[in-house]
């Protein structure tokens, strides 16, 4: 990492990816703000820039539901032509009734698995750039109870809110470890669980409170986009800073490897070779 390592955080104006940030420019890093709202990701960095007593990249607006706006996203961040240390994919979403996307995708899936995908392989360029370019999966404990159907991706057949979320932070997972296979040491990808916070998505989706505060909740995304003690690790799963069992499913290669070739040709990005 460098003195000042740039990093993108998805869905930085709210909850624990707006506390992560905050840590991450406590810690010495360029932060670039991600949210939906041009106002609310203007707020964020104002406050962000405040906090570090010097300028902060400005902000990105996109509505991670539509694979447009992501691809959008990823050239208003390439077009900066600078090395990205790390992207950290924090952004999620809790849909309680079925909903299609602008491209006809379940928007759980849309948003918490087609968006990363799609934003990762496309800011590979930049973060090969850097030393020890990162990339860090915000998952969930709840990726245990998750299933991948690879013949409906959508959930047409059956849908119900908590399974959708669930497998949703279980795509976050198997991409993890694929992608890092595919990759390699020159781009780490890692994936985690980062507690059980109040949030707007646990309150309005799950409908429940939390156990932990956003700045615990913050401290394992942070340890993996910065600790030098995780440089090289690669296609892990970690809750509390620590590496933590995660579901058998991710251990299934011809599993992990089709879903990553689908996943791939519904959000039109060239696969990076096994």
């Amino acid at each position: 990492m460098t003195d000042s390592p740039l990093v993108l955080v998805t869905g930085s104006t709210d909850g624990i990816g707006r506390e992560t940030a905050r840590q991450l420019v406590q810690q010495g890093a360029r932060v670039i703000v991600h949210g939906r709202s041009k106002t609310k990701a203007a707020d964020a960095h104002a406050e962000l820039e405040q906090m570090a007593g010097q300028p902060l990249p400005a902000p990105v607006v996109a509505d991670l539901s539509s694979l447009d706006a992501v691809r959008a996203m990823a050239d208003q961040v390439l077009a900066r032509d600078e090395p990205l240390d790390v992207l950290l994919n924090n952004a999620g979403i809790y849909m309680r009734e079925r909903k299609l996307s602008e491209d006809r995708l379940e928007m759980t899936m849309a948003v918490n698995h087609f968006a990363p995908l799609l934003l990762t392989h496309r800011l590979l360029p930049a973060l090969r750039r850097a030393a020890a370019g990162r990339v860090v999966n915000v998952s969930s404990i709840a990726h245990t109870r998750g299933a991948i159907d690879l013949d409906d991706l959508q959930l047409a057949r059956s849908f119900s809110h908590y399974a959708a979320y669930a497998t949703s932070k279980l795509a976050n997972v198997l991409f993890t470890v694929e992608l890092a296979e595919r990759l390699g040491p020159a781009v780490t990808v890692n994936a985690l669980h980062p507690g059980v916070v109040s949030t707007k998505l646990l309150t309005e989706g799950f409908q429940m409170e939390g156990h932990d505060s956003a700045a615990k909740a913050s401290q394992t995304s942070v340890y993996l986009a910065l600790s030098a003690e995780v440089a090289g690790v690669t296609g892990q799963y970690f809750a509390n800073r620590t590496v933590a069992p995660h579901s058998p499913l991710a251990d299934d290669a011809e599993l992990r490897r089709r879903f990553y070739d689908v996943s791939c040709e519904i959000t039109g990005v060239e696969p990076v070779s096994a």
